[in-house]
């Protein structure tokens, strides 16, 4: 049900490529093993299909979590102002 609903939204371009890069590596896997037959090695067996990882697309930051990252952030150089007044000769990392 899955693939037939990504088949069904995938674009017509989509599929050219996909099918163009299939027949690419036929012809790809069988000029290989031509060139090792010709100097004498036996042929090499390839995975059929490799499938690609998942992409995964990060979501944004919501407004609570970039108001709690600019607080941190806001605390860090507080205290960082802070241990500056409290030794003023010595440097902080």
């Amino acid at each position: 049900m899955i693939d037939w609903l990504r088949n069904l939204l995938k674009s017509a371009y989509t599929k050219q490529l996909e099918a163009e890069c299939a027949r690419l590596r036929a012809e790809n896997r069988a000029l290989l093993n031509s060139l090792l037959g010709t100097a004498g090695f036996p042929p090499v067996q390839l995975p059929e299909a490799i499938e690609p990882a998942p992409r995964v697309f990060p979501r944004g930051m919501s407004w609570q979590q970039r108001q709690r990252q600019t607080e941190a952030k806001s605390y860090k150089r507080m205290k960082a102002a802070e241990e500056l007044l409290r030794n003023p000769g010595e440097k902080s990392s």
